[in-house]
């Protein structure tokens, strides 16, 4: 099935991928960097441009929604077949055409004149970014000596939490400033920098090629359950979930595509994605740490933002600066944790990660409306220590026993279950918080008679002697009272959640730098 396989006994011998070295290894890496930046940048930075960018297009609010759903579900679907694209053209040509494709798509989407077209250039966007985070961090790997690639995978870890929070502010700033579509357009000159920088770089890297049946079957159940899955759970919320027949539908196809997709890979001879990598203790268990760990975390940067905005009454820019924070530590301490933290147990150090990240919500869960912007970037800041903590470890346990030529596919499998958790975070804690600030509302209104004085008094005083917009005013501080009860809640949760991730991570087993640091640990090779 090889299609390039060496004869046996053929001198002279073909250099492995562990021993081959980019003749620039910074340059190499700043490009493989530059382009896992913009890539995972593109999935917020339009957040904050979706009003301007409807109003331009002539589109609806709920329409530009659009705009991050296509990309969400196109991505969430190509991420799992990582494996077998890399299979079939190798990680640098992947790299390389998945880079340019994505320019050519960011390029589509600045030049999209309607709604429709915008919401398909992001659609063909997500689906060729799927590849690139998986197969930058297998080259990452297999270009580094074995005792730096820790250092390999802090800088990777630091790209993935910094640019989530750097695309809101980075989008509002360029939108209010320039246009929305240069928040497209910017991807151009990185994308093209990158894939001609990593490309000439690993030419001449060795690399097995294969090339695998179609698995028909696997793709279309993948699609199929997947993006119904994925659409479901972004409009959910917007929907009224399951008291929706569109919620229902999309419900019943994810079920059956899904259960038919996970039977169908498991017994297929030749799976387009390969569930089996479950079957290593580390990489299951690590997956497991990685995807509770990260949906917390996600939810942590989804409510405190909106937090921020309804009941602070904070301007996005300004929810982004006082969120910011969180980014500072991972930058300072990516260079040490890469160095230094390969040396304890990485169990101990991701241990350690979560205990700070539950530090930090069981503290959120006792703010209150009178919190200031200095005491919510200070716990923004401290959380980040457990972020710079958190990846790192974390990712290197669940490839620690994976096969060689298994990492790709097992980072590509890992992210899109990752993906797959960020959606589900989204969806249950906006409506979680929903649900108990209607409770709360409705506990805190039940002794709120319209014939006692005090309530009277205190309407009159709101309204300066107008009882109707006195009543208004107090519903309001209702509301908000009520809103800020059940954020306490989630975060209370989230801290129980970080906790318990711990007892999962402990079920990975050492040493986890086996595979990845021995002679023949080609990462990603085939």
């Amino acid at each position: 099935m090889s299609a390039t396989t060496a004869n046996a006994g053929a001198a002279p011998a073909a250099p492995t991928q562990a021993g081959f070295r980019p003749p620039n290894i910074a340059l190499t890496t700043l490009g493989l960097a530059l382009a896992s930046f913009m890539q995972v940048l593109d999935i917020t930075i339009a957040n904050v441009s979706l009003p301007t960018i409807a109003g331009n297009l002539g589109g609806s609010s709920s329409q530009a929604t659009w705009v991050i759903t296509s990309f969400a579900v196109s991505n969430a679907i190509a991420l799992p077949l990582t494996g077998f694209f890399t299979r079939r053209f190798g990680e640098r040509k992947l790299f390389m055409w998945a880079t340019l494709a994505f320019v050519v798509a960011s390029l589509l989407c600045g030049l999209a004149s309607s709604m429709g077209l915008l919401v398909t250039a992001r659609a063909l966007q997500g689906f060729v970014a799927g590849p690139m985070y998986p197969v930058t961090q297998a080259l990452l790997i297999s270009i580094y000596p074995p005792h730096k690639r820790g250092q390999a995978i802090a800088l990777l870890a630091m790209v993935t939490v910094v640019a989530p929070i750097a695309g809101p502010i980075l989008g509002g700033w360029i939108t209010d400033n320039y246009s929305w579509e240069w928040i497209f357009f910017i991807n151009i000159p990185i994308g093209i920098f990158a894939s001609l920088v990593v490309g000439s770089q690993l030419r001449g890297r060795p690399e097995k090629l294969e090339r695998p049946k179609m698995d028909y079957m696997g793709l279309m159940t993948l699609i199929v359950g997947v993006g119904a899955l994925q659409v479901l759970l972004d409009l959910g919320n917007d929907e009224d979930w399951f008291n929706s027949t569109k919620i229902v539908i999309l419900a019943i196809v994810s079920v059956i595509a899904l259960t038919v997709f996970v039977i169908w890979e498991l017994t297929e001879r030749d799976p387009i994605v390969n569930l089996r990598l479950f079957r290593h203790r580390n990489f299951a268990a690590g997956t497991a740490a990685m995807v509770l760990a990260y949906s917390a975390f996600f939810a942590v940067g989804l409510l405190v933002p909106l937090w921020l905005q309804r009941n602070l009454g904070y301007t996005p820019i300004w929810a982004g600066f006082a969120t910011a924070p969180i980014g500072i530590l991972p930058v300072l301490l990516t260079p040490f944790v890469g160095m230094y933290a390969t040396r304890f147990d990485l169990r101990m150090v991701a241990s350690f990660a979560f205990i700070a990240m539950a530090f930090t919500s069981f503290i959120r869960s006792g703010f209150n409306l009178d919190v200031d912007f200095n005491h919510v970037a200070m716990v923004q800041l401290w959380q980040g220590l457990g972020v710079a903590l958190f990846f790192m470890p974390v990712l290197t346990i669940l490839l620690s026993d994976l096969e060689p030529h298994e990492i790709a596919a097992g980072s590509g499998l890992a992210t899109f279950v990752r993906t797959l958790g960020g959606s589900f975070a989204a969806s249950l804690t906006t409506w979680g918080w929903n649900q108990r600030s209607t409770v709360h509302h409705a506990q805190l209104t039940e002794h709120i008679g319209a014939y006692d004085p005090a309530v009277l008094q205190t309407v009159d005083t709101l309204g300066h002697g107008d009882l109707q917009r006195g009543a208004v005013s107090l519903n309001q501080m209702i509301s908000q009272q009520a809103a800020q009860i059940g954020f306490n809640e989630i975060f209370h949760l989230l801290g129980i959640l970080f906790l318990a991730v711990i007892v999962i991570v402990w079920f990975a087993k050492p040493p986890f730098t086996a595979k990845l640091g021995g002679g023949a640990a080609a990462a990603g090779g085939h």
